[in-house]
């Protein structure tokens, strides 16, 4: 289970200051995604063992408080849909604020759990002067400072306190693979193509995420948890923010998955959209493979399924040992040469090579072309292992690690791709010290 937590309220009341404290002054966090829309960021945090998503609804522009009134619901509408928790925030130093009693009113009319943070509470008459905020009718409030810290460890003592327990999948141990792109470009298709060949067999399980469901594909050899992340339901402004769903959608099912299908669109080719949610999957360290579906209405000629694919890789560089893969959902072709392309990379991500091969392949290669000397200094690779972790990840020792720069880093890479099979496999690579 996947818990989101919203930060909302009206401008400045540092809501985006408390999203980097969450995602950025945190050891366990990995890196924020942001720019997931125009104005809106994404980002993991933890707090006591546990691990959540955080979404910070700020980024408004200047104007009148009638857009600031029209932009904050879009901005509360999205974060009552998507997340589990809501993290209402106001300004303990302005008091109460028209604007404030919007969300409010807003938030009345959700069924999600909301916790009541007075923020940029920095001294005892703030502490006292706070007590207004009961005014707003929405219960116990916690103080805290963003900028500070203080408060905060109550903040999100109380903010878990609300999250839904994991449930473990009863088919543990199944890869996991989930279909993400963009709205419209045949993700439900493709599933119910695969599905309707094999109805007696199929099991729907109860999402681990809300609005994604999660199936067991069981025939032609294949045994697998498809998950479909299709789901949008119709809501008065799902069409301005059909996008924004899409890639929280996609967010969380890349989270919990072991490869990511990515579709894309023939007819539009590869968006800024798809670029997006493709590295947040590569930044996920996830194996990824790309099905260009509606090839079947794109006008070809020769060279068409190269020229586009060429400039799918150029657009994803650096890594580029992907699967592209075209196909056509309507006229159900090569489908099951998806599943099987997607079973391989499951292979490839899962490949452990062993200590004596690796050295003995990698090693003679470093030789013959070692690391650039730095400051007259010569670096010396001796060893390398894999780690047993769940993605490839690679150590190699040196005698100067710290001047092993990053093209080098790259033809290490490279080389590793080219000996042992890690297509469509992000590849973990550390230096360390002798």
């Amino acid at each position: 289970m996947s818990n989101i937590v919203a930060i909302v309220g009206r401008p400045n009341v540092g809501k985006s200051t408390l999203f980097n404290r969450l995602t950025e002054s945190r050891q366990a966090i990995t890196d924020e995604i942001s720019g997931v829309t125009r104005d809106r960021h994404y980002g993991k945090s933890e707090w006591n063992g546990i691990n959540f998503s955080v979404i910070d609804t700020g980024g408004y522009v200047d104007g009148s408080e009638d857009i600031f009134e029209s932009e904050i619901r879009k901005q509360v509408e999205l974060a009552i849909e998507e997340a589990n928790v809501i993290l209402f925030l106001v300004d303990a130093i302005e008091g109460i604020n028209d604007l404030d009693k919007s969300v409010v009113s807003l938030l009345r009319k959700s069924e999600k759990k909301i916790v009541f943070g007075v923020n940029k509470v920095d001294n005892k008459r703030l502490h006292d002067d706070a007590y207004e905020f009961y005014n707003l009718g929405i219960g116990e409030y916690i103080p805290f400072s963003s900028i500070s810290g203080s408060g905060t460890g109550e903040l999100l003592d109380e903010l878990v306190s609300h999250f839904e327990k994991d449930i473990d999948d009863i088919e543990d141990g199944l890869p996991r693979f989930a279909v993400v792109g963009r709205p419209n470009v045949g993700k439900s298709s493709f599933i119910n193509a695969l599905l309707d060949k094999q109805q007696n067999i199929v099991t729907d399980i109860a999402g681990t995420t809300r609005d994604s469901l999660n199936t067991r594909f069981n025939k032609f050899g294949f045994d697998f948890i498809i998950v479909d992340t299709a789901g949008v339901r119709k809501k008065k402004n799902v069409r301005e923010n059909l996008e924004f769903y899409s890639v929280m959608r996609s967010v969380r099912a890349i989270e919990h998955c072991d490869i990511c299908i990515l579709m894309i669109d023939a007819e539009r080719g590869f968006e800024s959209q798809d670029q997006r949610i493709f590295h947040i999957a590569d930044r996920n360290y996830k194996g990824i493979i790309i099905l260009v579906n509606k090839w079947d209405l794109k006008d070809k000629s020769t060279d068409s399924a190269k020229i586009m694919e060429d400039k799918i890789r150029q657009k994803i560089a650096p890594f580029t040992d992907v699967p592209i893969l075209f196909i056509s959902v309507l006229e159900k072709k090569r489908l099951l040469k998806g599943l099987e392309l997607a079973i391989q990379t499951y292979k490839n991500r899962k490949r452990k090579i062993s200590t004596s091969k690796l050295n003995n392949t990698i090693l003679p290669i470093i030789e013959k072309y070692p690391p650039p000397a730095v400051k007259g200094k010569y670096i010396r690779i001796k060893y390398c292992t894999q780690l047993v972790q769940s993605v490839p990840t690679f150590v190699f020792f040196a005698n100067l690690p710290q001047y092993i720069k990053e093209p080098y880093k790259r033809y290490i890479e490279n080389n590793l791709r080219e000996f042992f099979d890690f297509k469509g496999v992000p590849i973990k690579i550390y230096f360390r010290k002798k």
